[in-house]
């Protein structure tokens, strides 16, 4: 199995839409979409019907006994995080501020306090002609990236003949990203001619690195700043880093996401940049 995974080191550069156009292009019948904070691949992409849905445990939060309760109120002094209230006599625990650390099972004279598993997400797999593995973390809660393992975790075990797997991964450089990395073949970096884009490349490709593994560059709408896009040209030659392409800023190609279309479904200089990038990718895997 190769994964080929596409990263971009900041939000909205078109890794999604990229992501979309090369899964229907190689007729990909596994991928997953490890952006687990706001997974949108399904959006563009015609799944299975839902084959498993799981809930997905992360840290463990802190709950309060009221019948044990008897308003010593040393868990709600010695929380660091505020995440203990008290209303007329009466204790409970803001889950989204509990961090989990602990100290008020640990003080509570009466063990009315304790820390049990919650659930911080859900875990989705999608299966019929192929499978799809995602997930989405729920609002104010941690470890994503122990949740993209697990969203890579399920792929394996449901598709472990395959010979392609196409992931979406996650902006930034962060955990999710890190766990994305992990067993990857190659990563296509999508970036985009601005300043803020070309700083972003420059860190998730320094992230990349240190896996070393084959990295590719795409410029997506390099002609809203071809200045920029040159000096990212510059700096992959000077990195000995492969640019497989450059995609045109395309209005239709934006009718076409918002139609929940497949740039490459439509006749558009987009989608023809598109198709050219994945060929280009896949050789430079393949090499």
């Amino acid at each position: 199995m190769k994964q080929l995974l596409i990263l971009s080191g900041k939000g909205g550069t078109g890794k999604t839409t990229i992501a979309g156009a090369f899964i229907k292009l190689a007729e990909a019948r596994t991928y997953a979409d490890c952006d687990v904070d706001a997974p949108n691949l399904h959006l563009i992409r015609p799944h299975a019907s839902l084959y498993r849905r799981s809930d997905y445990y992360g840290m463990e939060k802190a709950v309060m006994d009221a019948d044990l309760c008897k308003s010593c109120d040393l868990c709600r002094q010695n929380c660091r995080f505020e995440a203990i209230k008290e209303s007329n006599g009466k204790y409970a625990v803001e889950s989204y501020a509990c961090e989990g650390c602990g100290v008020c099972e640990a003080v509570c004279p009466i063990g009315a306090v304790s820390l049990q598993p919650a659930v911080a997400g859900e875990l989705m797999l999608y299966k019929d002609n192929g499978v799809f593995s995602t997930a989405r973390l729920k609002m104010g809660s941690g470890t994503s990236g122990k949740l993209v393992s697990e969203v890579k975790k399920q792929l394996k075990q449901e598709a472990a003949d395959a010979d392609l797997v196409i992931i979406d991964g996650s902006p930034g450089i962060g955990c999710p990203v890190i766990a994305s990395l992990n067993g990857a073949d190659m990563v296509l970096i999508v970036a985009e001619p601005s300043l803020s884009g070309i700083s972003d490349m420059k860190r998730i490709i320094a992230t990349a690195e240190k896996f070393r593994i084959k990295i590719g560059v795409c410029i997506n709408k390099y002609d809203t700043n071809k200045e920029l896009a040159q000096k990212i040209e510059a700096f992959c030659q000077e990195r000995d880093l492969s640019i497989v392409g450059k995609i045109p800023f395309d209005t239709a190609a934006i009718k076409a996401i918002n139609k929940g279309e497949v740039i490459v479904d439509i006749d558009c200089p987009a989608g023809w940049a598109a198709t050219n990038v994945f060929y280009k990718t896949l050789k430079l895997m393949n090499s």
